[in-house]
């Protein structure tokens, strides 16, 4: 049943997809809880206080959820649809012959930014099950792609991840997902301490791959996506704080060129359970 009211949803127009999420987005976000306190703040924070660019934000999210079907169901459409502003840095990379460590932030169209790229060689992603069992076989079936390979953000998925990069191959990840207990570091993220992952530093460093930064951003109109890249230009310190305040830096970077299809209303600053409390302030300055 989930998978052909996807396929309802992904026979519709673009431009329809758009605008129902962000009705849908601007509803939510007019009604008072803990996410319309959660964006305003995160964005806040960010340096984003007007009220206009949170109500865009929560717009762009709902935009981000409708479009999901028809990116996973009418992939060859929708990657008709999308351009890359920055595929010198993609061709570049790729031509290294290395493999590649995509870190793909919440933000704009995180789905159709891995299927680019897949363009380059073999892929594999790493997502968080669903917690509801029935979702699965559609997750199965509309992430297991020709070419894209999902694996579980479990240990099992990180060895996946290990021998991809062994045969030269490609694997991208979620850099601002927050980590379980004892797999990040208190790192700054737009001024703030966020729990951020080390995996993505320990992966580059041992495969000695180029790491980029990619993100889709949403075109007006739904004229579709363009593909913004950012490479790491600098190596890696062997540090895990010092790895994660460097990609943090690059991410921040990144969501600066188009900020109000960040996914604002994520927990972005919680403490994970488990984890040691956020450093206080003045440590962090100094």
């Amino acid at each position: 049943m989930l998978l052909f009211a996807l396929r309802l949803l992904a026979a519709l127009p673009l431009p329809v997809l758009h605008s129902l999420g962000r009705l849908a987005g601007r509803l939510l976000y007019a009604m008072p809880g803990r996410y319309r306190k959660r964006l305003r703040a995160n964005a806040a924070q960010a340096g984003y206080p007007q009220p206009a660019f949170a109500r865009r934000a929560a717009a762009e999210t709902g935009a981000m959820i409708m479009e999901m079907p028809k990116v996973w169901l009418r992939q060859a459409q929708c990657l008709a649809m999308t351009t890359a502003r920055d595929e010198a840095v993609l061709e570049a990379a790729a031509a290294e012959g290395r493999g590649v460590l995509y870190l793909t932030p919440h933000l704009g169209c995180f789905e159709i930014t891995a299927r680019h790229v897949m363009h380059y060689g073999p892929l594999t992603v790493m997502f968080r099950p669903p917690r509801s069992a029935f979702l699965a076989p559609a997750m199965d079936a509309v992430r297991n792609l020709s070419g894209l390979k999902a694996v579980p953000a479990t240990m099992r998925g990180v060895r996946e991840f290990a021998r991809a990069l062994r045969r030269g191959e490609s694997v991208g990840l979620l850099p601002d997902q927050a980590p379980g207990r004892g797999e990040g570091v208190w790192a700054p993220f737009f001024g703030r301490p966020a729990y951020t992952m080390t995996l993505a530093g320990k992966l580059a460093t041992q495969a000695g791959v180029p790491v980029i930064l990619g993100a889709a951003e949403r075109l007006p109109r739904g004229r579709g996506w363009r593909i913004h890249c950012l490479r790491l230009s600098e190596a890696l310190p062997a540090d895990p704080y010092e790895q994660a305040v460097l990609i943090n830096r690059h991410m921040e970077a990144l969501i600066r060129r188009f900020p109000q299809q960040y996914l604002w209303g994520y927990n972005r600053y919680k403490v994970p359970k488990g984890a040691p409390p956020p450093p206080e302030p003045e440590s962090q300055e100094a």
